[in-house]
């Protein structure tokens, strides 16, 4: 799966959250300042080629919608960088964070109770 440019991950964001909508719907969502309508449209089609969007067409209108899944997405975005700058391991990734984002003690926790519950559901899975 491709990555996105940080403009097609803005458009993407809107989409997933939308569900659907025209290029208007869609430039209705972006931050100020605002891109050109234009801009927008263009965008659009690209993430179409890519596979990220596909449309319905209403005479000369397209509704938009996504065809890539946002967990899909993220899942493959952390799996390539975890690759390329963790050297592929996921415990060096939750160990960078644990030490150089500064989390809290209440964020460690959290952490640590989500890791509990998986492994509890993983083993129930070996049994």
């Amino acid at each position: 799966m491709k990555e996105l440019t940080k403009a097609e991950e803005q458009i993407m964001q809107v989409l997933w959250r939308l569900g659907r909508g025209l290029v208007k719907d869609i430039l209705d969502e972006l931050p100020e300042p605002k891109p050109a309508y234009n801009t927008v449209s263009t965008i659009v089609r690209i993430l179409e080629r890519k596979g990220f969007v596909s449309y319905k067409a209403y005479g000369k209108t397209h509704e938009y919608f996504p065809v890539v899944a946002m967990n899909e997405y993220r899942r493959e975005y952390l799996r390539s960088l975890v690759h390329r700058y963790f050297g592929n391991s996921y415990q060096e990734l939750v160990s960078f964070f644990a030490r150089d984002r500064n989390l809290t003690l209440s964020e460690l926790e959290e952490i640590r109770a989500s890791l509990a519950e998986e492994i509890a559901k993983q083993k129930g899975r070996t049994r």
